[in-house]
């Protein structure tokens, strides 16, 4: 029964990270801003630390099945 919320929790924080971790890299490539009125380097930084975090957390969610 405490497996459904684990696989959904562990499905959005997996595709939320995964997406965001896209977003950024295509973003970059592109040489457009990731977030207005930040630094380039930062804002790369830290929605790149920000995506990997969601994804080991999701990645956390499947191991607890």
């Amino acid at each position: 029964m405490e497996s459904g919320p684990a696989i959904f929790a562990g499905a959005a924080f997996t595709l939320f990270g995964g997406a965001l971790l896209l977003w950024t890299t295509v973003r970059s490539l592109h040489r457009e801003p990731v977030a207005h009125g930040v630094a380039p380097r930062t804002a790369v930084a830290l929605t790149s630390l920000s995506g990997t975090a969601f994804l080991a957390l999701g990645l956390w969610c499947f191991g607890r099945l």
